[in-house]
C-alpha cells in the first residue's frame, strides 16, 4: 500500500525560501509519476509541479516555474519541493501525490492520481 507522508509546512515572511519533504513507501515507484499539488482556502486543488520517478524529468505550473524546485533525493525515499521567493498567494495545503500514468496524459489533473499525503500548511504572511 502506497504511503506519502508530507512535512515542512509553515509560517514564513514574503520573500522566504521553505523545503517540503515527502516521503514514499509502500512500494517500487519506477515509471510513476510524483506531483505536488496545493490548495488555498475557497478555490480548487492546483497543480504546482511533477517529477518522473524514473526519469527525472519536471513539469511546473507556470505560477511556480523558476521559483519552485522538484527533486527526488538521493536515497530514492523523498520527493523535495524546493520554494524560494514565496508570495502570500502561495499560501495553501501543499499535498503530495503519485500514480503510474500513462504516457501523453494531462499530469495538472488532480483525478489523474490515486495516491495522496495528509497534507502540509504553508503560510506567507505580508
Amino acid at each position: 500500500q502506497v504511503q506519502l507522508v508530507e512535512s515542512g509546512g509553515g509560517l514564513v515572511q514574503v520573500g522566504d525560501s521553505l523545503r517540503l519533504a515527502c516521503v514514499a513507501s509502500g512500494r517500487t515507484f519506477d515509471r510513476y509519476i510524483m506531483a505536488w499539488f496545493r490548495q488555498a482556502p475557497g478555490k480548487e486543488r492546483e497543480f504546482v509541479g511533477a517529477i518522473g520517478w524514473s526519469s527525472g524529468a519536471t513539469l511546473y505550473a507556470d505560477s511556480v516555474k523558476g521559483r519552485f524546485t522538484i527533486s527526488i533525493d538521493n536515497t530514492k525515499t523523498t520527493i523535495n519541493l524546493e520554494m524560494n521567493s514565496l508570495e502570500p498567494e502561495d499560501t495553501a495545503v501543499y499535498y503530495c501525490a503519485s500514480d503510474l500514468v500513462q504516457p501523453g496524459s494531462n499530469l495538472e489533473r488532480p483525478d489523474l492520481y490515486t495516491n495522496w499525503g495528509q497534507g502540509t500548511l504553508v503560510t506567507v504572511s505580508s
